[in-house]
């Protein structure tokens, strides 16, 4: 038995079928008329001596050689279809098979098969007629008996696949066998026919079907060869053909693309919808679908980026280390989503930057601040017109990587309206159980976001729904103490500005007594923005005397300052030397860093009435209510004076709303010192919630809190026992300026300010 590959040739039970010598050489040399053969159908065109165990389909025909010419061809005649059960290609190239019987459906009855030949060989004959070779192939095709022996001669001049062809061997129906054969040989004479425009139409329907069919492949055909001889030219469905087969995007997506693709091809160019189409098409081809491997980041390296491009921060810094060390263990992405949260110039989007450059991976920002559309987070479907995809995909193409660095910024600023909850719409994007199969409403199909490293940005999480925030870890952001801002000027802020105004090195000098005049008279924040622009302002100037003379050296005075910023010094708060009874000052967290206030107690004539004023909110009216509550428990002796007078609190400044939890113990202790008329040392600072058991309940952001009081001239702060804690997380420079005093009672602080006597423990009630 002779086992002999075939590639694109089309064969079938019950044919005659034709090989060239050449072609198979070893054939002519050892095989005889009446020996078997085995046809076996190869999947892709190889050297024999390339051939493998899978190289093959897994069904073959069986046959028999019935002629070996002179001219140099022989003639198998195909019987029945076998099952190739295993196949082996040995060391000497040849082929070993296990086979089986593959039995067909009988479902064609000879009269049927023998009508269909007859169309066939006479669609045939007619088209032949057209030729000067017509009348010499009419007893050629006469010959044929068999509908295999019809698509078998017709083989090499056949525009189908490899898979058509197999596709034929591979039916079992022979009725369904007999159509497919019909098909072939129907299309195969229509293309000929538009080719060699000499077609005429023909009248039956399906006649018609195939032409439209013939007439398409060889448009398609003709397109390819265009765009493979002019590439610049190339059609917008080729163009996307090739993105569409070299995106790697997920099968549900190529379906989606697909169709969309062949919508763009029915409808061509002049079509309304060929916009739509195409720049659909060329977002989801312009988007990296291939997961990216996990790459291993060396921690120094890292560490060294991140101190490079940001002074201070280490406990952020840190935090970022573990997550790139987890990373590297795990070979994938991993961890938390981080919520870097702090006042404005703190570094919280600017360090998204310095992650990416540390992870080396792309770097996104997406803005959120006063988006209010869901469709702003999860696209809008293509059935608007101006859709487009959501900001979150858009990014993910805009930067071309699976993997990026993507920093969300303001997340505390999203808006729920009319149109939805974008807050809500981020919770799918965040959660990593659910962002491997995002969908964007504009794609309608699934893209993995589970390998991009997201970080949001907030200057606070009071505006943050809860289920949202329960996603991220809060990473706070201390602002800068007045050292800090000094470095950050010199090694960063001020070599930025130079760049920016083309100053070179070594034209302009500032001294550190001039950047320390900038930080501490002309800012009032917790970052470094304002501060940035001051040194932005001083280049400017600069830059006007350097084009006048550039061989000179530009120094910055400190009396120039106010001249060249055109501004007046900010007016920060600071302690008196003294304060009268019932004034005392308080610490506030605003979002811009600490500040010190002033609560101020006045008693009046009159019923017994509280007035509060200061634009206060409710949880700081509360704070007062359960301050009087408790002064009055504390000094039952003074029930005559309250039920005599008003007492009014004010909280300057009246402009500014204020609200909070920290405000109890500074509202308590002014009462106490109005109504006993016990001046409190201006230089003491307070801050603390305060309970009708009289406990000092603990507060947030006490670095922010201690800054402002280090900044204002305070020399003591007293802060609840519980937060003792966060005194880690408070600068060295800030601690050794200030005697920082934990309490547990509010009688313990009123002994401690001179209230009551140190010894004397109140109890309340």
């Amino acid at each position: 038995m002779i086992v002999v590959p075939v590639y694109n040739k089309l064969i079938a039970p019950d044919a005659d079928v034709y090989f060239r010598r050449d072609q198979f050489r070893y054939l002519a040399g050892r095989a005889s008329v009446d020996e078997k053969v085995v046809l076996i159908v190869a999947k892709n065109e190889e050297k024999r001596e390339d051939m493998t165990d899978e190289s093959f389909y897994p069904i073959g025909l069986a046959g028999v050689i019935t002629e070996i010419s002179n001219e140099g061809y022989v003639t198998v005649h195909t019987g029945g279809r076998v099952n190739i059960d295993t196949v082996s290609v040995n060391r000497d190239h040849s082929i070993s098979l296990m086979l089986s019987r593959r039995p067909d459906l009988e479902d064609l009855s000879e009269r049927e098969a023998a009508e269909k030949l007859a169309r066939m060989k006479q669609a045939v004959k007619d088209f032949a007629s057209g030729f000067d070779w017509g009348a010499a192939s009419a007893a050629w095709i006469d010959r044929i008996e068999t509908l295999g022996s019809i698509g078998s001669s017709l083989s090499i001049w056949l525009k189908i696949s490899n898979e058509e062809r197999y596709a034929v061997l591979a039916e079992d129906s022979r009725a369904r066998r007999a159509e497919l054969l019909e098909k072939i040989v129907y299309e195969f004479l229509e293309v000929a026919r538009v080719t060699n425009d000499a077609a005429t139409a023909q009248q039956k329907e399906y006649q018609d079907v195939y032409r439209e069919s013939a007439i398409k492949k060889q448009i398609e055909y003709l397109q390819k060869e265009l765009d493979d001889m002019h590439p610049e030219q190339i059609s917008d469905v080729r163009k996307f053909e090739r993105k569409i087969e070299e995106s790697g995007m997920n099968e549900t997506a190529r379906a989606e693309a697909d169709k969309v693709l062949n919508r763009l091809r029915q409808e061509g160019k002049n079509s309304p919808e060929a916009g739509l189409l195409y720049d659909y098409l060329d977002f989801v081809t312009g988007l990296n679908w291939k997961k990216q491997e996990a790459a291993f980041i060396d921690l120094a390296e890292a560490e060294a980026v991140l101190d490079q491009d940001h002074y201070g921060l280490r406990k952020v810094k840190k935090r970022i280390l573990q997550q790139i060390a987890v990373m590297n263990l795990k070979r994938e992405q991993s961890g938390s989503i981080l919520l870097f949260v702090g006042a404005p110039g703190t570094g919280k989007t600017s360090i998204g930057r310095s992650i990416a450059r540390a992870l080396k991976r792309e770097y996104v920002r997406v803005s959120l601040g006063g988006v209010r559309d869901e469709a702003d987070i999860r696209g809008h479907r293509r059935t608007y017109i101006g859709a487009m995809p959501g900001r979150i995909m858009d990014g993910i193409q805009k930067c071309g990587a699976s993997n990026p660095v993507m920093v969300l910024d303001e997340v505390d600023k999203l808006y729920a309206s009319y149109n939805g909850d974008p807050a809500s719409a981020l919770l799918e994007v965040l959660d990593p159980e659910q962002n491997n199969t995002f969908t964007d409403h504009y794609m309608n199909v699934p893209y993995d976001l589970s390998d991009v490293l997201f970080i949001c940005t907030a200057n606070t999480v009071d505006s943050i729904p809860q289920p949202l925030l329960d996603r991220m870890e809060v990473i706070q952001f201390e602002g800068y103490t007045p050292d800090e801002k000094l470095s950050i000027a010199r090694e960063h802020l001020l070599p930025s500005a130079m760049r920016a105004m083309g100053i070179a090195p070594g034209q302009m000098e500032i001294s550190d007594e001039v950047l320390t005049t900038l930080i501490s008279d002309y800012t009032r924040e917790a970052g470094v923005r304002g501060l940035r622009k001051r040194i932005d302002s001083l280049c400017r100037s600069a830059a006007v005397a350097i084009s006048s003379a550039p061989d000179k050296v530009f120094t910055i005075a400190p009396e120039q300052i106010r001249g060249d910023l055109d501004l007046r010094p900010v007016r920060h708060p600071h302690t008196p030397e003294r304060q009268k009874p019932g004034v005392v000052t308080g610490l506030a967290w605003t979002q811009v860093g600490g500040e010190i206030l002033y609560i101020e107690t006045l008693l009046t004539r009159g019923s017994g009435k509280i007035i509060i004023t200061g634009q206060l909110g409710d949880v700081m009216k509360e704070s007062a209510q359960i301050a009087l509550s408790l002064v009055k428990s504390m000094f039952p002796d003074k029930a005559n004076l309250f039920a005599e007078n008003d007492l009014h609190i004010h909280v300057p400044e009246g402009a500014v709303p204020k609200d909070g939890p920290s405000a109890g113990v500074t509202m308590t202790t002014a009462i106490a010192s109005l109504v006993t008329d016990t001046p409190i040392c201006p230089q003491f600072a307070m801050t603390g919630e305060v309970s009708l058991r009289g406990a000092v309940t603990a507060i947030g952001g006490l670095p922010e809190k201690l800054m402002a009081a280090q900044r204002a001239g305070v020399t003591t702060v007293f802060i609840p026992k519980e937060n003792e804690d966060d005194l880690a997380d408070v600068s060295a420079e800030v601690r050794a300026a200030l005697q920082i005093v934990p309490v547990e009672e509010v009688s313990e602080l009123l002994g401690r300010v001179g209230i009551l006597p140190a010894e004397t423990l109140i109890q309340v009630g």
